[in-house]
C-alpha cells in the first residue's frame, strides 16, 4: 500500500510528483500508514478521470472522499489540490506568486548573506594572521546578558534544533539521509509528534517574549527599548555600520565601532520575529486544516504547505550558516562563542567589539555596575559541551541541506 504512488508513477509521473510534494505523499514515504494514498482518494480498481460524475474524485463526491479521513470537510475545505505545482504560472495564481514571492525571498537573503559573509571570512582570517583581531579570553569580565535571556536562547537552541531534525526529512523525503534518520529519532509517528510539541514550545517562547517587552515598555516605561543604541530596532546608524563594514572588507577603512546590537544581530533577531508567526500560523493550518478551511479557501492549505516549507528552509539554512558564522566560526570566536550561555565576556572583548556601547557605560558611570567574576572551569565545559553538541547537528543539518539540494539540481 505505502508503494501504491510509485505504480502509479509508471503511467502519471507529473500527478506522483505533485502528490509526493504534500504531507501525504511524503508520510507515506516514511511509512506512515493513516496518510492517504492514490487509492484512497482515486480507488484501487475504479480509477476514473476527474471530469466523470461517477469518480471518487468529481467534484460532487470530493465530500464523501475527504470526508472518509477527515470527517465532514466544509465545501472550502475540499477545494485543496493534492496535486498544484505552485512553480507553474497556469496554476492558482495567488499560490504561483506566493511561490515567486518565497524562491525571491530564499535566494534573495542567502546570496546577500552569503556575499557578506565569504567577504567578512577572507577579511577576517587576513586581520587575525596581522594580529588587527585576537581571541581575548582573559582578564576582568562584564555580565553582558541576563539569566532570563540566556534561558530564552538555550530553549530558542534545543526547540530549533528539533524542529530542524524532524521537519527537513519531510521536506527531503526522497534523500537517503533523511531515510536513515527518521527511523533514528523512531519513526515518522514520533517525529510528527516531537515536531508539533515543540511548535507549542515555539509559540511558548515567543509568547513569553513579547510579554516581556509589552511589561518593560508599557507598564515600566523603558522606552530605550523601542529606539535608541540600546533598542533592536533598526536606526540609520546600522545602514552606516553596513557601508563601513564593507569597506573593512575591501580593505578601505576600520570596522564599525558597534553598539549594544550589531545590524547582523538585528537582522536575526527580526527574521525570528517574521519566521514564528509565519511558519507557526502556516504550520497550524496544516495542523488543523478543518477548523481553517471553516473561514478560508482550501487553496490557503497549498499556501500554508508552501510557505511552512519554504521559511523553514530559509531560517533553517540561514541559522546553521549565517549565523553560525557570525557568532561562533569567525577566527576570534573559533570554534565557539559560549557568551550566550554563561551571560558574560570579557572587558577586553567588550572594548574591542562593542566600543559604542563601552564609552556610553563608561561615560554614565556604570561599568562597575557590570563587572562580575569569570566563569568556573565546570561552567564553562558544560556550555562548551552543549554548544558543541548544537553545533555540530546544526552543521550536519546544512550539509544535508546541501546535498539534498544538489541532488535534486
Amino acid at each position: 500500500q505505502l508503494h501504491f504512488a510509485d505504480q502509479c508513477k509508471n503511467c502519471h509521473d507529473d500527478k506522483v510528483k505533485t502528490f509526493r510534494d504534500t504531507f501525504h505523499g511524503k508520510a507515506t514515504s516514511f511509512g506512515f500508514m493513516i496518510a492517504a494514498d492514490c487509492a484512497d482518494c482515486h480507488t484501487a480498481h475504479k480509477s476514473r478521470p476527474t471530469k466523470d460524475p461517477n469518480s471518487t474524485v468529481h467534484p460532487n463526491h470530493l465530500k464523501e472522499t475527504c470526508g472518509k479521513c477527515h470527517g465532514n470537510p466544509s465545501s472550502k475545505f475540499i477545494q485543496y489540490s493534492p496535486h498544484m505545482d505552485p512553480a507553474k504560472k497556469d496554476t492558482n495564481p495567488v499560490v504561483h506568486i506566493m511561490y515567486s514571492f518565497m524562491e525571491f525571498l530564499l535566494v534573495g537573503v542567502m546570496l546577500g548573506f552569503g556575499i557578506h559573509t565569504l567577504l567578512w571570512l577572507q577579511r577576517a582570517i587576513v586581520a587575525y594572521f596581522r594580529g588587527e583581531i585576537k581571541k581575548e579570553d582573559e582578564g576582568p569580565f562584564v555580565r553582558r546578558f541576563s539569566k532570563k535571556t540566556i534561558v530564552l536562547h538555550i530553549t530558542v537552541v534545543i526547540s530549533f534544533l528539533g524542529l530542524a531534525m524532524t521537519g527537513l526529512p519531510l521536506k527531503y523525503f526522497d534523500i537517503g539521509w533523511t531515510n536513515w534518520l527518521i527511523p533514528v529519532l523512531g519513526g515518522i509517528e514520533v517525529t510528527r509528534f516531537i515536531h508539533r510539541f515543540l511548535a507549542v514550545v515555539t509559540f511558548g517562547y515567543a509568547a513569553f517574549h513579547v510579554l516581556s517587552i509589552f511589561k518593560e515598555t508599557i507598564l515600566k516605561k523603558r522606552y530605550s527599548l523601542l529606539w535608541g543604541p540600546k533598542s533592536l530596532v533598526p536606526r540609520m546608524k546600522d545602514l552606516t555600520d553596513l557601508l563601513d563594514n564593507f569597506r573593512w572588507f575591501l580593505y578601505l577603512g576600520k570596522p564599525p565601532a558597534f553598539g549594544r546590537w550589531a545590524y547582523f544581530e538585528k537582522f536575526d533577531y527580526f527574521a525570528v520575529f517574521w519566521g514564528v508567526p509565519v511558519i507557526g500560523l502556516s504550520g497550524l493550518m496544516l495542523w488543523f486544516p478543518r477548523f481553517f478551511t471553516t473561514l478560508l479557501p482550501g487553496y490557503f492549505l497549498n499556501i500554508a504547505t508552501l510557505v511552512h516549507s519554504e521559511e523553514a528552509l530559509l531560517a533553517t539554512a540561514f541559522i546553521f550558516t549565517v549565523h553560525f558564522f557570525h557568532n561562533h566560526l569567525r577566527p576570534e570566536n573559533f570554534p565557539m562563542d559560549i557568551s550566550i550561555f554563561t551571560g558574560k565576556i570579557t572587558l577586553k572583548r567588550f572594548q574591542h567589539e562593542r566600543p559604542e556601547e563601552y564609552e556610553e557605560i563608561v561615560r554614565t558611570g556604570r561599568l562597575n555596575e557590570l563587572l562580575t567574576d569569570p566563569p568556573s572551569d565546570e561552567v564553562r565545559r558544560r556550555c562548551f559541551i552543549f554548544g558543541t553538541i548544537s553545533l555540530v547537528i546544526g552543521l550536519l543539518l546544512a550539509l544535508g541541506i546541501i546535498i539534498s539540494y544538489v541532488i535534486r539540481f
